[in-house]
């Protein structure tokens, strides 16, 4: 990172953690509670009722989706650097959180979308727009293992970021893969390592290590 906003722009790690933060409260705490195994026609009253924390919470949501892009743009600057070459890996782990951002984007996207025309949806089409969030969400799971896997690769290989948190990294990956548990490491994995990889990248270099070299075997 040679300029000053490259590298700050790591920061909008912080942002993005914040804001998923925010959306989850505002969706969740400032609407009424959803029943449990609820029909299509207590979602459609849910979503017409609570419109506002629908649209505000998904919103902010979707916001931190981006925010986390562009923390990846900056982690993938920080990691191109480091491999050199083609930079495959460095590329991979891009891939995946743009992917993943992405698909997080649309698990908000059927709820709000629902509270957009809630006047003018059935009650099935609301419980499909509703429910199909959990198929974005398990997309947005997966997708997110290239991102571990290709961080994680390139800091073992020119220690770029500290190993212990590559192995982290590697840990979260494999939890990733083990569906009925994975979700954990999206939920509460993800934003912690985001804040940590965000603190690595801001803290200040040793002069002796401020070009990082490819490992060489």
């Amino acid at each position: 990172m040679n300029t000053g906003l490259a590298r700050t722009s790591a920061a909008a790690g912080v942002l993005a953690v914040v804001l998923w933060i925010l959306g989850i409260v505002v969706t969740n705490t400032m609407s009424d509670k959803i029943p449990h195994d609820p029909t299509d026609q207590q979602l459609l009253a849910w979503i017409q009722g609570n419109s506002n924390s629908i649209l505000f919470g998904g919103w902010f949501f979707m916001l931190g989706c981006l925010a986390f892009v562009w923390f990846a743009a900056a982690l993938r600057d920080r990691l191109v650097a480091a491999e050199g070459g083609t930079a495959m890996f460095s590329s991979l782990a891009f891939a995946g959180a743009a992917i993943s951002a992405g698909f997080g984007m649309l698990t908000q996207a059927g709820d709000v979308g629902a509270a957009i025309d809630k006047d003018n949806i059935s009650a099935a089409t609301a419980g499909t727009m509703h429910h199909v969030s959990d198929m974005f969400f398990v997309c947005a799971e997966l997708a997110v293992i290239l991102f571990f896997l290709g961080t994680a690769i390139v800091s073992l290989q020119t220690r770029v970021l500290p190993k212990w948190w590559a192995f982290f990294a590697i840990l979260l990956a494999i939890v990733l893969v083990i569906g009925p548990i994975g979700w954990a490491a999206l939920i509460f994995g993800l934003p912690i390592w985001t804040l940590g990889t965000t603190w690595l990248l801001l803290r200040p270099t040793p002069a002796g290590r401020r070009t990082m070299e490819p490992a060489t075997s």
